[in-house]
């Protein structure tokens, strides 16, 4: 028993002083405990390291550049440099750049589309610049100018744009024409009835054909406005054929939208049609000059009453009607400052900058529903069954509808 006591002794003397069986053993899982949460904070660090590597969810501004990166990669040495030039000659007011550019967006070629879309990214991206070191304010004004054929808009215009040149404005001028189906161009040729203007160093003007759209403007005219406002030029001038619900489209590419009526046309009453009435910001009664002042009075106080009848589509603007002559000058000078009253309560009221805004948006849809249309009669399960539902069509052995149920199923359906 004596040496069983002995050897106890002598083991306890060999432990750590203090440290008894409970206390040695907690103080091994405390060890444990540590190196495992010293695991657990290297594995949660190598996570959060893992999960900042991994790419993110792109927003939309990291979506566009990263789609303008792609077009950019797919451009060849040639391309690009042919568009530092467009781009570099583009914003130094070279004309013949800008014919170019216009040309360039006008084209239908898939690549060239896609050229046209990073030179127009780049001149919008300069012209954000410049807004903002202009403390926010636009650049330019744009004027749509509509009105049935032979009310003298082509004339209006080269006097018109004569003044404001003189003035030190840079003027340009987008005349819509109707295309030719056989060939595509434009019909009128209204240059040729700008020739002071067309020479004027201060002045640009572009026939642009229809392309057979029904408003008389296309995609490619909204953005030859931004091209030419790129160039430097301050008022832009969109001149669209004829007038009435189609004139929609170009309501929502301008600031403002100025309606031409010429007097002694015919019942005149007749000619004030809502959809496009209601759309105009100005109206003027144009040729009121000799024996055509008397009636161009009259068809002034038939439009002045009917837009008495109608609800404004600004809160800082109310539609006036005006008489001018292209032929005496006459009412020229007062429409200029009626034009400038109109821009500066807009600019100041802030609907001229949401009103932008606004036309962005939906001439993004209108391009998106282009788009689709095309995609939709691309479509491997539509394009083989248009020909013969279209012959079934004409022969009267189905309707459109029925024909438009059974392309749109096939579309809905995997390929």
């Amino acid at each position: 028993m004596a040496a069983r006591l002995c050897r106890w002794s002598r083991w306890r003397l060999a432990q750590p002083p203090g440290l008894s069986w409970a206390r040695c053993g907690a103080s091994r899982l405390n060890a444990a405990a540590s190196r495992m949460v010293a695991a657990g904070g290297l594995l949660e660090a190598a996570r959060c390291q893992a999960a900042r590597a991994q790419p993110r969810k792109l927003n939309s501004g990291s979506a566009a550049a990263r789609e303008q990166q792609l077009l950019t990669e797919t451009l060849s040495e040639w391309e690009r440099r042919l568009l530092d030039r467009l781009v570099g000659g583009l914003l130094g007011g070279e004309r013949a750049c800008l014919a170019e550019a216009i040309t360039l967006v006008e084209s239908s070629h898939k690549q060239k589309k896609c050229l046209a879309q990073l030179l127009l990214q780049r001149v919008l991206t300069r012209q954000r610049e410049e807004e903002s070191l202009n403390g926010g304010k636009l650049l330019s004004f744009r004027v749509g100018l509509s009105g049935p054929p032979g009310a003298g808009k082509s004339t209006f215009i080269e006097i018109f744009g004569k003044m404001l040149t003189g003035e030190g404005h840079k003027v340009a001028v987008l005349a819509v024409d109707p295309s030719s189906k056989t060939s595509g161009g434009s019909l009128l040729g209204d240059k040729t009835r700008m020739t002071e203007l067309s020479r004027d160093m201060n002045a640009y003007i572009r026939p642009s054909p229809t392309l057979g759209m029904l408003g008389g403007v296309t995609r490619t005219t909204n953005e030859a406005i931004i091209l030419c406002e790129g160039a430097g030029y301050d008022l832009i001038l969109v001149e669209t054929v004829g007038v009435g619900q189609s004139e929609y489209a170009v309501a929502d590419m301008v600031d403002m939208l100025i309606l031409f009526v010429p007097p002694a046309g015919g019942d005149e009453l007749q000619g004030i049609k809502r959809g496009i009435i209601e759309m105009a910001d100005l109206v003027v009664i144009t040729k009121s000059d000799g024996d055509l002042i008397v009636p161009a009075r009259k068809i002034q106080v038939e439009y002045t009453s009917a837009l008495r009848l109608l609800r404004s589509q600004s809160k800082s603007w109310k539609p006036k009607v005006l008489r001018i002559s292209s032929k005496t000058g006459e009412g020229i000078p007062e429409l200029w400052k009626t034009i400038t009253e109109f821009h500066t309560s807009l600019l100041a009221s802030g609907e001229l900058q949401m009103k932008r805004q606004n036309q962005q948006k939906v001439w993004m849809w209108n391009i998106i529903k282009d788009n689709v249309t095309e995609y939709f009669c691309n479509h491997p399960a539509v394009r083989n069954q248009i020909p013969s539902l279209e012959d079934k069509v004409i022969s009267g052995d189905i309707t459109p509808g029925l024909a438009a149920d059974i392309l749109l199923k096939a579309f809905a359906t995997k390929e």
